[in-house]
């Protein structure tokens, strides 16, 4: 196999107006934020000033000392970003008025514009978000999405009342609808990269090939690739290893889990393959694994709470392999891969309508290999809809 010659197959993006979506969770974070014993709240956490502003940074996404901040009142909303961060910021979402820049960066204008102008303003965060929150009445009572923060911007945020975090959790874990259509669409690029690669893959296609068909069909639809571990054989059984040169070869196993970005928002789907006629041992194994998600699948609904969850696929797993161990069976996602609640022991956040996430119960033995399947889901009003639509059954690729 040659890698990049497969004619991808990928389906319909939806037609979110993101614009709109951003407007619509900032409405919701405002709705919240009207409930607490608080006026304002600084977020930090770059996937909630993204929730808060639409503003997608891409430097933030490259440098892992980006910072920003958002400032977030029921009838304004400030961005402190880098200076770099301005043009696109402006172009796209906030307007440079609403905008407190820090650091150096230079753009040029055939004209004055007030884009031009943002170096030197300020030098770190703390300095600008104090400038934000100077903004403020002073009767304003504050909150700060964590106070797991640098002592001079905790400092710069003046007299802290509460913890946002509990809004935040509100907000975000409860989905809208546009933002369901955009996981699912992040969901299905993800197992339509797995489609192909199979489809694809034959006796020596290394994992590296069936890493850039995965890819390759994730980027034709419109997806930002993240992550993309396609191990064969033993190395099936590395949990996140990145894939290598290694051939596969018939009668092993070929272990995907996946995941991109779609305006922002992830996937995280696992499937397993077989290169041949699988062994009673890789059918007996797969079928333990596949059990697990069947009974959290079925077992999910509101008011279940997470831990409750985990003991469900532990369990159904555990049947069929009798030392299974796991930290947990699912997580929340959204804007970030793992959004809370996770499905561990001693989480007790009950599931609700709307909340999404990925199930899954791989396992993992070593000199042998891993197996998993792993799928999205939102939580409706007596269960759960799963995004994805592949065959979730043991993969078998001709040899």
């Amino acid at each position: 196999m040659t890698a990049g010659t497969t004619r991808f197959t990928v389906p319909p993006r939806p037609g979110v107006d993101t614009a709109a979506l951003a407007r619509h969770r900032l409405d919701r974070l405002r709705a919240g934020l009207a409930e607490q014993p608080y006026d304002a709240v600084v977020l930090t956490e770059p996937e909630s000033v993204l929730y808060a502003t639409g503003y997608r940074s891409m430097p933030g996404q490259v440098f892992r000392t980006h910072r920003m901040a958002a400032l977030v009142t029921a009838s304004d909303l400030w961005l402190v970003a880098p200076a770099a961060d301005v043009p696109a910021a402006d172009a796209t979402s906030v307007p440079v008025g609403r905008i407190s820049p820090f650091g150096r960066f230079y753009v040029e204008s055939g004209s004055p514009d007030p884009v031009t102008e943002v170096a030197d303003r300020h030098d770190g965060l703390a300095a600008a978000l104090a400038t934000a929150v100077a903004e403020l009445p002073q009767s304003t009572r504050l909150a700060v999405e964590t106070r797991d923060l640098p002592a001079d911007v905790l400092a710069a945020c003046g007299d802290v009342v509460d913890d946002g975090a509990g809004l935040l959790f509100a907000a975000r874990s409860r989905k809208l609808p546009a933002e369901v259509e955009l996981l699912r669409y992040a969901a299905r690029l993800a197992e339509a990269g797995i489609d192909a690669a199979l489809e694809a893959a034959g006796p020596g296609t290394t994992e590296a090939e069936l890493a850039a068909v995965v890819a390759g069909t994730m980027v034709a639809g419109g997806g930002d690739p993240r992550f993309v571990v396609a191990l064969t054989g033993e190395r099936s059984a590395l949990a996140d290893a990145v894939p290598s040169n290694r051939a596969w070869q018939p009668g092993e196993i070929a272990r995907f889990d996946v995941g991109c970005v779609v305006d922002g928002y992830w996937s995280d789907i696992g499937r397993t393959a077989v290169l041949g006629e699988p062994t009673a041992r890789q059918r007996h194994v797969y079928a333990a694994v596949r059990a697990g998600e069947d009974e959290q699948l079925a077992a999910a609904r509101p008011g279940l709470p997470a831990a409750e969850l985990f003991g469900i696929g532990l369990a159904a797993v555990a049947r069929g392999v009798p030392r299974y161990r796991r930290q947990h069976c699912g997580h929340g996602i959204g804007l970030s891969i793992y959004e809370p609640p996770i499905v561990a022991p001693g989480v007790g956040t009950e599931l609700a309508a709307d909340m999404t996430f990925c199930f899954e119960t791989p396992y993992y033995e070593l000199g042998w290999g891993g197996m998993m399947v792993e799928d999205a889901v939102v939580v409706t009003g007596d269960g759960v809809e799963v995004l994805t639509r592949s065959s979730r059954d043991l993969r078998v690729v001709p040899a």
